[in-house]
């Protein structure tokens, strides 16, 4: 499949257990996407890269709670617990993950003032990572994803590389979710409804 990627959203060790942010059975998968990766002609790593002090972190708002709700000027923002700081050993990828397949690492959240889910673009939905320049030419046109979490960042990278005009399937197997008062199962309707392959 000449024409196909995988890309493998946010493996980082403060999404897996004992990190900042940590996804329940986050490191369960990462054997799985390593098999995987011999699949495809090209891999893809996300990866979360939040300087210090990031708007999106509850403690850059005083007397904010994790988990809590406010409003952007971009929209709505999960206030989230610090995690995956520039240079940090929890912004590192989990040390079982084959980092040597990667043909590209995408590094997002950079931008101390937007936070960034997506693989494609910034939560403003318009400011580009420059992810779809690099899959159009290398003529890519078919993504599978998997990874870390399947309510936020796998959810809106898949959405924005349908709504984009790729073929795009998720994993289910190879991804784990946080599933945040009901987020699960707003992602897989959202997804399903911008025409995502949910396997």
């Amino acid at each position: 499949m000449p024409d196909s990627a995988l890309i493998v959203i946010d493996m980082q060790n403060d999404f897996c257990p004992g990190g900042a942010l940590a996804v329940e059975g986050g490191d369960q998968i990462v054997q799985g996407i390593n098999d995987l990766m011999g699949e495809f002609p090209a891999v893809v790593l996300t990866q979360d890269w939040h300087p210090e002090g990031h708007s999106s972190f509850a403690t850059s708002h005083p007397g904010k709670e994790p988990f809590s709700m406010i409003d952007m000027p971009y929209g709505p923002q999960v206030l989230w617990p610090d995690h995956c700081i520039q240079g940090s050993e929890g912004a590192e990828f989990h040390e079982g993950l084959d980092t040597t397949r990667a043909d590209l690492i995408v590094r997002k959240g950079y931008n101390p003032r937007i936070d960034s889910y997506s693989a494609f673009f910034e939560n403003d939905h318009t400011t580009p990572t420059g992810l779809e320049g690099y899959l159009r030419t290398r003529g890519i046109e078919k993504l599978t994803m998997v990874g870390l979490a399947t309510d936020y960042c796998v959810n809106f990278s898949a959405v924005d590389a349908a709504k984009l005009g790729f073929t795009v399937t998720v994993r289910t197997d190879l991804c784990r979710a946080i599933d945040l008062d009901g987020s699960l199962k707003a992602a897989m309707e959202g997804m399903r409804g911008a025409g995502v392959v949910v396997d």
